[in-house]
């Protein structure tokens, strides 16, 4: 996994997120976190730790513990663990501005699945969010170029 793409869209000398760097593996189990962000639209950020980094998803409606409900998850670039405990401000003009906060976190497990084959269902740990998720990723060719 690599931070590339999280370090290109920062300007550290003018944001308090954290740089970071892909962690080892570590003998717990992995955590989850889901931090409420302000930016140009009220947006909640799923991450995932996986392989060293935060996996990371933009979910625009928030969670849902109705199993009915299906929400969008929009995958963005990995952020680094350190990430799973930013809150504040980012400033305007910087990528991301607007307010973080931990809206839950705790551990997970993964229960079935994989990413690679585009379902992964996790039970997550949490104070708001206990109980068994599914991601379900969909690709659809992309008409506007390469990617």
């Amino acid at each position: 996994m690599s931070l590339a793409i999280y370090r290109k869209k920062r300007d550290f000398k003018k944001i308090r997120e954290p740089r970071g760097q892909v962690a080892g593996t570590r003998c717990r189990a992995p955590i989850f976190v889901v931090q409420k962000h302000r930016a140009s639209h009220l947006h909640y950020d799923f991450r995932l730790e996986m392989n060293g980094v935060l996996k990371s998803w933009a979910v625009p409606k928030g969670p849902s513990m109705n199993p009915a409900d299906k929400r969008l998850a929009i995958s963005v670039e990995d952020h680094p663990l350190a990430y799973a405990k930013f809150h504040g401000t980012i400033p305007k003009g910087q990528y991301g501005a607007g307010k973080v906060e931990i809206w839950d976190k705790g551990a997970y497990r993964v229960v079935a699945g994989n990413l690679r084959r585009g379902e992964l269902i996790v039970e997550l740990k949490g104070k708001k969010l206990r109980g068994q998720f599914a991601l379900l990723l969909r690709c659809t060719p992309c008409t506007t170029g390469a990617m």
